[in-house]
């Protein structure tokens, strides 16, 4: 890969989600002042609007660009040359496919150095219902996915659930007007995690496996009990090992992914690909190069047998 000499800090959301008003503030603090000039590329310009004035002081000059016909390789390339940026922050059309950006080719050095997508909690749901495909498309590779304007009245841990089915190692926060709010999952679980064996429903599959990623220390030791079907990837997998899951819907019928951990079991290549399994297993929490190197669940199996398919095959986070 080249190295990333210019970082790129893509900023991403819909109409009036915040996005200017966060990077306004993020390019005045002391932590992100850089020697150099920043180039600052608009590509929606909402209510909020930036203090040049403001920008030059801290060596930040603006290029907007109106449409998506205009934001093409030659025309970043033509920045680049009349700038001479050290860096570059995006502030991304909400109706773009930030997949384009990233399958396009940039400038000699520029890279994708963060990722953050913002959006107003108070309208998200109308925006998912309607938008799903395109918001999907924009928490995809995402580092981090910022919610301001949130109550606890509004359902934020299925907001949260719909973001980590999409990208499991996504930090999602919320914000509302008095800074960050914390344990949305606080009693939440719909299953006891303290019982001699979790039993996981069907229906909660996907639940579960959202709090086991952001928080495995809390099943490290456990025995947990739950229904999946089977997974042996052709390459990359111990004989020993396969991935029990479910299939969860990302933002369309052809758009899926398969959810599941690790599972030390010394039959293994006995199971067949996509056969029901009823499971119990013990959990350990361990680093490993399929989790990128972190720590994450591995589940040892105490007993398989195989059952009936489930009615409804996909997982649902809410």
């Amino acid at each position: 890969m080249k190295e990333t000499t210019v970082p790129i800090y893509l900023i991403a959301g819909f109409l009036e989600s915040g996005k200017t008003s966060f990077l306004g503030f993020t390019l005045e603090q002391e932590y992100f002042q850089v020697d150099g000039k920043t180039l600052l590329i608009v590509c929606e310009e909402g209510e909020e609007e930036y203090d040049r004035a403001t920008l030059a002081m801290y060596n930040t000059v603006v290029e907007v660009i109106e449409s998506e016909e205009e934001f093409t390789t030659e025309k970043l390339y033509t920045l680049d040359m009349k700038h001479k940026p050290e860096r570059v922050a995006i502030e991304y059309n909400g109706m773009w496919l930030v997949s384009r950006l990233r399958e396009m080719k940039l400038p000699s050095g520029w890279g994708i150095e963060q990722h953050i997508v913002v959006a107003d909690a108070s309208t998200f749901q109308v925006y998912i219902q309607n938008m799903k495909s395109l918001f999907m498309d924009m928490v995809k590779g995402a580092d981090m996915v910022i919610f301001n304007r949130s109550s606890m009245d509004l359902p934020l841990a299925n907001f949260r659930r719909s973001i980590k089915v999409s990208n499991p190692s996504c930090e999602v926060i919320f914000e509302n007007e008095t800074g960050e709010i914390d344990d949305i999952f606080k009693d939440e679980m719909p299953f006891d995690v303290d019982a001699p064996v979790i039993e996981i429903p069907p229906e909660d599959y996907g639940i579960w496996f959202v709090d086991a990623t952001d928080h495995p220390e809390k099943y490290d030791g456990k025995e947990i009990h739950f229904t999946a079907r089977v997974r042996r990837p052709p390459v990359g997998m111990r004989r020993n090992e396969f991935v029990p899951g479910r299939t969860a819907m990302t933002c369309c019928a052809d758009d899926t992914t398969f959810l599941g951990y690790i599972c030390e079991y010394d039959k293994a290549v006995q199971l067949k690909n996509g056969q029901w399994i009823d499971l119990k297993a013990h959990i350990r929490v361990e680093e490993r190069p399929e989790y990128r190197g972190e720590e994450g669940v591995v589940l040892i199996a105490d007993s398989i047998r195989p059952c009936a398919p489930l009615a409804d095959e996909m997982v649902y986070f809410n």
